[in-house]
């Protein structure tokens, strides 16, 4: 008996993980209305520009915004006079800022690949997916036992909505640990002495958006050639 309850996850543990996961379908609920607002802003100054063009504008928008976001939020919260349940507060309500940066652009970029998702598992799977880099597309086409590259077009064209439950259940965690992981040290840094929070906080996001960059392009491959 004692064995099996070492086994079991802690109460808190499992509470926090949920509100991750809480956390995440808000940005998705709230950014999916947006997605093509956000392509007509990135096509703004060029009304002829190509997907591709068009893909590296959206690149380059979200990691400016991230980047940013992490810099502003660590700057202030490591200011002097501010105390550590502020900063704190500071950098969770940036972290859902984040997950709706990030959910806007993985569906601007599935929506310029003419992949259009209306499912919310399929949103879910996207999302995660290409958050969690390399992982989220080992763990995708794992359970979804299908090869190949491109994984974002198969996942809402050819796998049912039963399998993506499967799916999102280990993004899930996956996401909870990895997500959850550097959050806290994102967190931590930010409430460094003045100056050092706004590096590591502006540091830190740039790093994540560059990974969901790179998982982006894995996951659509090249842009198409035209609009369709």
């Amino acid at each position: 008996m004692a064995d099996d309850a070492l086994d079991l996850p802690a109460p808190e543990a499992g509470a926090r993980g949920q509100r991750v996961l809480d956390l995440l379908d808000k940005a998705i609920a709230l950014q999916t209305p947006l997605v093509q607002k956000n392509l007509a802003r990135a096509r703004q100054r060029n009304p002829e520009a190509t997907p591709a063009e068009v893909i590296r504008n959206l690149e380059r928008i979200y990691v400016s915004a991230l980047t940013g976001a992490g810099a502003a939020v660590g700057g202030t919260a490591a200011a002097p006079g501010v105390g550590t349940g502020v900063a704190l507060a500071l950098t969770a309500g940036e972290a859902l800022s984040s997950l709706q940066l990030s959910a806007l652009f993985a569906l601007s970029i599935a929506e310029v690949h003419g992949v259009r998702i209306d499912e919310v598992e399929r949103r879910r799977t996207i999302v995660m997916g290409i958050m969690l880099g390399g992982s989220g597309s080992a763990t995708i086409t794992r359970v979804a036992e299908r090869t190949g590259q491109h994984w974002g077009r198969q996942v809402v064209a050819k796998v049912p909505v039963a399998t993506l439950r499967q799916i999102n259940t280990v993004l899930g965690r996956n996401f909870i640990t990895k997500y959850g992981t550097k959050q806290g040290i994102i967190v931590l840094g930010r409430v460094a002495p003045f100056g050092i929070g706004a590096v590591i906080g502006g540091g830190a996001n740039a790093a994540l958006a560059a990974l969901a960059v790179r998982a982006s392009r894995r996951a659509f491959g090249p842009p198409p050639p035209s609009w369709p």
